[in-house]
């Protein structure tokens, strides 16, 4: 059994428009040449990366088709869809909050849910062992019609739904880790007692008003939703806690029967986007602790579907970390950060704050 890795050139050409960082360029905010800081680079990166350093011999390389008409129904009403894809064969434009596109804007973000698609149902029907979906752009953001945060069609969701739809699963629990709170996957699934959604992520980052630990789901799914907010700078140590104490005790309460990880890499330390002083070994640690759990929960069901992440340097690096793990690859790419980003970390009295904080949440989520 392998670990298949899924993407598309195509993904890579979806535009940004007129952005610098994220605001619109207009009056005294001056045009830069990155324009957002979701671009194609971070990403065309990281599979970069593991083609020079030889990992994709140890990994299937898939590609996929585009989600369907009716796997996005299942998701997001006909008239979002509708206006989706009429401004995007008028050459784009922006439906929601910081969600620009270009001509071919909805093709390519169907391709990138078919991409999330395609890597479950390969992980659920037992084709391969586990996979990682390099989609972009990415949707944990975008609720059922309302795309934010760079964010269009909800990736996740339109494959969970559409494995859902196949028999091929029922319980699905979703971690979300990217350093933003995924307020879409929750509100889509706010009321469906069958998947369980978990997101880590910096206190009061993005969304502002949404990722409060009180939000436990619906009147039919109370308790199938937990936030666990973070404070900033939480580190290494604390994500490795917060899984511990939060998300694993989750998981073997709810029992899915597949796991699926909304991976950001923006919680690393050098991010623009983030505050939370991650590193690659982070992300390489939170991983087998998903595998293991998915392991011991559910047959080693696991799906990474690729979400934030916004240093073009750092992803890369952090992406092959997170491979290496799922495929059991000696191919390695080391950090070039390590030394510095360890000296970075917070000491001993931050980081008992931080367990303190986790702890907190913990017994208010009542694990």
């Amino acid at each position: 059994m392998t670990t298949a890795f899924f993407s598309d050139e195509l993904c890579f050409w979806h535009g940004g428009g007129n952005y610098a960082f994220t605001l619109p360029v207009a009056g005294l905010v001056q045009p830069t040449p990155g324009g957002l800081p979701e671009n194609p680079e971070t990403k065309r990166r990281l599979r970069n990366l593991i083609e020079v350093t030889g990992l994709t011999r140890h990994l299937a390389m898939r590609g996929a088709e585009p989600a369907t008409k009716e796997d996005l129904l299942r998701v997001h009403p006909e008239s979002y869809l509708s206006a989706f894809k009429a401004a995007s064969d008028a050459g784009g434009g922006e439906l929601g909050l910081r969600t620009p596109f270009g001509a071919g804007g909805y093709e390519i973000a169907a391709l990138s849910a078919g991409l999330a698609k395609a890597a479950l149902r390969a992980v659920v029907t037992g084709e391969v062992r586990n996979a990682y979906a390099l989609s972009r752009p990415p949707g944990h953001h975008c609720t059922a019609d309302f795309p934010n945060g760079f964010c269009l069609l909800n990736n996740i969701a339109v494959a969970v739904r559409a494995a859902q739809a196949e028999g091929l699963l029922r319980r699905v629990a979703v971690i979300d880790w990217d350093v933003h709170h995924g307020n879409g996957t929750e509100a889509i699934f706010w009321d469906d007692p069958d998947v369980l959604t978990i997101s880590l992520h910096q206190e009061r980052n993005y969304p502002l008003d949404t990722g409060g630990v009180e939000a436990q789901g619906g009147p039919k799914a109370l308790g199938a939703n937990l936030n666990l907010p973070l404070p900033p700078g939480t580190g290494h140590q604390g994500y490795l806690h917060a899984m511990e104490r939060v998300v694993l005790p989750a998981l073997d309460r709810f029992q899915p029967e597949a796991i699926v990880v909304a991976c950001g890499f923006d919680a690393a330390a050098v991010d623009p986007l983030g505050r939370m002083l991650c590193t690659a070994e982070t992300f390489r640690c939170l991983t087998r602790m998903a595998m293991q759990a998915a392991e011991r929960l559910c047959d080693g069901r696991l799906t990474l579907v690729h979400e934030g992440g916004y240093s073009e340097v750092y992803v890369p690096f952090c992406g092959h970390a997170v491979l290496e793990e799922m495929s059991g690859s000696d191919i390695a790419a080391p950090d070039p950060l390590a030394a510095t980003l360890a000296k970075r970390q917070p000491d001993a009295r931050f980081d008992t704050f931080v367990r303190g904080w986790i702890d907190d949440a913990a017994e208010a989520l009542g694990l």
